[in-house]
């Protein structure tokens, strides 16, 4: 199977992709010749990992029948100092809210399950990254 898309110029730094038919925008910093119209592209690698793994793990809870009212994924990227500047490290926080998850060893394994199949089976995008830089994650429940 092949996957593909286009990315088009639109003048200075910017660029558009044409994702799915969806359209993601794309700029540079003034400081670096663009208007900041859009996001850096290296920003979005870390967000397509979350939303990789949010989707398998939320796929994941509901399977196991575990109802959450709030699911966030703190993500941080470790940036080398030096050119070209990728990430050297990326941390991924689980937090998941609900009724009497605080401290819950019940939901806390359910989480952790989920986690550890998306790392480790289905996500495509932490597959691809962890071949380049270390991933970490940390699992937060609390009370909603």
């Amino acid at each position: 199977m092949i996957e593909s898309l286009t990315t088009s110029w639109m003048g200075n730094m910017a660029f558009d992709a044409e994702v799915d038919g969806h359209i993601i925008h794309f700029d540079a910093e003034e400081k670096y010749g663009g208007t900041d119209s859009g996001p850096r592209p290296k920003l979005l690698v870390l967000s397509a990992l979350a939303a990789c793994t949010g989707m398998d793990v939320v796929s994941i809870l509901k399977k196991k029948q575990l109802i959450f009212t709030r699911f966030r994924i703190l993500i941080e990227g470790d940036v080398r100092d030096e050119h070209p500047r990728y990430y050297k490290t990326i941390r991924l926080i689980y937090e998941l809210s609900g009724p009497g998850f605080r401290d819950n060893p019940e939901v806390f394994a359910k989480l952790d399950r989920a986690v550890r199949l998306s790392r480790d089976n289905y996500c495509a995008v932490s597959a691809m990254l962890k071949n380049s830089c270390e991933i970490t994650d940390e699992i937060v429940l609390l009370d909603l």
